[in-house]
């Protein structure tokens, strides 16, 4: 008898195949049998022709502190992600001194650059480690309901290293960039998948410095990368960077890749319009890099670079009005009622712009042709007749009264969407070109990130949803490259074979959906971080059941109690069955 039987699925397996009606059966958390079953299980589920699909798997989540309080990793779980892995952009809390001041440094670093409240972390991280190894056995002795795998992160790494002339980013000794190699070998050894580093100016602590290692020389990337390469390559090296000087980039991370055998995944980013030729030609770039041996992975996103802004969030349009300002450090109750009083919203309204002379900054302050209502359901391909300008002018009311009123309403809870990196072209056109090519990943969640503005967790909700179902501005993607996207492709790029496809012998993680009812819902900010910290939060509609290992974990949107998941050592390989 199986442990599991979902029968009359409509089964879309995650290799691209077509879809075909059929049942799958689960023994011991793998998969047992596909296509017609006869035996019988001890728990049976009639799918009613609903999509049975492999589990998401998310590669960029920033889930480091989150995963060692939140069993679930919410909002992932709540999106059909069985896997997530974290260590990004260079950023965790591993390696780190048992010191106050040691872990203070990187809980600023994570809240400045990831925007993950400081508070939260200081409550909620345990810190019952100091050496990576330790912290994966700190994140493997706690319960949880999916798969968590871990990469190092470079910025923890140079500051356990070098201290205060690590944070400074001064430029590391040989002495060092050996130290940094042999804390990445150990980490690897021990079940990391990999090393990630960030080298984008965007990544800024609160001092108004870059974080540590984005200026970090050649000497220390490839003396760090060397250490993956005595290791056989079974380490993924990880870059994000503002590809100012692309070329010189990109060429060290080719001759990083062919000489240690080793795969570089790396964000593929753009602000405007201008920046899409260069785009292009990375991806031409990487194309004949592999016809020299080099692996080197785009990771896209399916949104453009976006805040969402509120009220209760990081920044909104009245941030910056003096009137708000006694009204920030309240709490969301006291406030909402302030700003219902007339005199309070007339006060507001009638200040000047507090413009800064800053293009980014201004267009959250006033550039209401760039901002937009989310709406509801969320729109995040919206049209120039959607802009807060355009609705404001149609309603006969100012752009600032609109967007204070949009702002109001769902019990003050509304949100402004600014696809602010990534849009100029006022649709999601590039993204699609993005993820169509075959050389790109999907990525690019932030899943525990940017609590304040962003809630990107949704978007594989969104790609089946929208890009395959909804979208009328543009290509819709096939359903069975959509489920491939995300479970097959993503799943090989950080080195997991063993799941992400429906075949026997594969991991039993699994969504089974109801794909005319699936839907996102409304983003809106709760509270329910340790010690009371705020996030953006978007739930989902139409997930009937989520497995991880062969348990159900979600049923119909709620948590079943189930803890199956467990935290990935290194990179897994394909069952001979599959």
């Amino acid at each position: 008898m199986y442990d599991l039987v979902i029968r009359n699925a409509t089964i879309v397996d995650g290799t691209g195949a077509a879809a075909y009606r059929g049942d799958l059966a689960v023994e011991d958390g793998k998969i047992a049998a596909v296509g017609r079953i006869e035996g019988e299980g001890k728990r049976e589920i009639d799918a009613k022709e609903h999509l049975l699909t492999p589990g998401w798997v998310d590669v960029h989540s920033h889930m480091d502190g989150q995963a060692t309080w939140d069993p679930l990793c919410s909002p992932a779980a709540d999106h059909g992600i069985t896997t997530l892995i974290m260590g990004n952009c260079g950023v965790g809390f591993a390696p780190c001194e048992k010191t106050d001041y040691a872990h203070d440094r990187l809980i600023a670093v994570m809240e400045d650059v990831e925007d993950i409240p400081g508070t939260a972390l200081h409550e909620g991280v345990k810190w019952n480690w100091e050496s990576f190894p330790e912290y994966l056995d700190a994140v493997e002795a706690y319960p949880r309901a999916i798969d968590v795998g871990a990469q190092v992160p470079h910025c923890a790494v140079r500051t356990y290293v070098m201290g205060d002339r690590g944070k400074d980013n001064k430029q590391a000794t040989p002495d060092d960039v050996a130290k940094m190699a042999d804390i990445v070998r150990e980490g690897i050894r021990a079940g990391a998948l990999g090393f990630t580093t960030s080298r984008t100016e965007l990544h800024t602590t609160r001092e108004d410095q870059a974080m540590p290692g984005t200026y970090a020389d050649e000497d220390e990337l490839l003396g760090i990368g060397r250490a993956i390469g005595e290791l056989g390559g079974s380490g993924i090296y990880g870059v994000v960077s503002d590809w100012d000087n692309w070329e010189e980039e990109m060429d060290w991370m080719k001759r990083l890749s062919i000489e240690n055998n080793c795969q570089v995944n790396f964000v593929l980013f753009f602000r405007e319009e201008e920046d899409w030729p260069r785009v292009k030609q990375q991806l031409d770039f990487v194309r004949k890099a592999r016809d020299e041996g080099a692996r080197l992975i785009p990771h896209v996103g399916a949104r453009p670079v976006n805040l969402l802004l509120s009220w209760d969030g990081t920044i909104h349009p009245f941030s910056f009005h003096s009137h708000f300002g006694p009204l920030s450090i309240l709490s969301h109750e006291e406030r909402l009622a302030e700003l219902r009083k007339p005199e309070v919203k007339a006060a507001i309204l009638a200040e000047d712009l507090p413009l800064m002379g800053d293009d980014f900054m201004d267009t959250i302050i006033g550039g209401y042709d760039k901002l937009y209502d989310l709406g509801t359901p969320p729109n995040y391909e919206p049209g120039p007749q959607d802009s807060i300008a355009a609705k404001a002018s149609a309603a006969g009311v100012t752009p600032q009264e609109f967007c204070y009123d949009l702002m109001l309403s769902n019990n003050g809870k509304g949100v402004v969407y600014f696809p602010c990196f990534g849009y100029s072209s006022g649709d999601l056109s590039r993204q699609a070109e993005l993820l169509q090519d075959e050389s790109t990943v999907l990525s690019l969640a932030d899943t525990g990130a940017h609590c304040g503005v962003l809630c990107d967790a949704s978007v594989p909700t969104q790609m089946l949803s929208y890009y395959v179902r909804d979208r009328e501005r543009g290509h819709r993607f096939r359903l069975e490259d959509v489920v491939k996207m995300q479970t097959h492709d993503t799943a090989r790029c950080v080195g997991l074979e063993d799941r992400g496809t429906l075949q026997v012998g594969m991991k039993a993680d699994l969504n089974l959906i109801d794909f005319d009812a699936l839907q996102l819902e409304t983003p809106e900010i709760v509270f329910d971080l340790p010690a009371g910290g705020r996030r953006m939060f978007q739930g989902a509609r139409g997930y009937l059941a989520t497995v991880v290992n062969g348990e159900v974990i979600m049923e119909n949107g709620k948590h079943t109690g189930a803890v199956p998941g467990a935290l990935i050592r290194g990179p897994q390989t394909a069952p001979k069955a599959a």
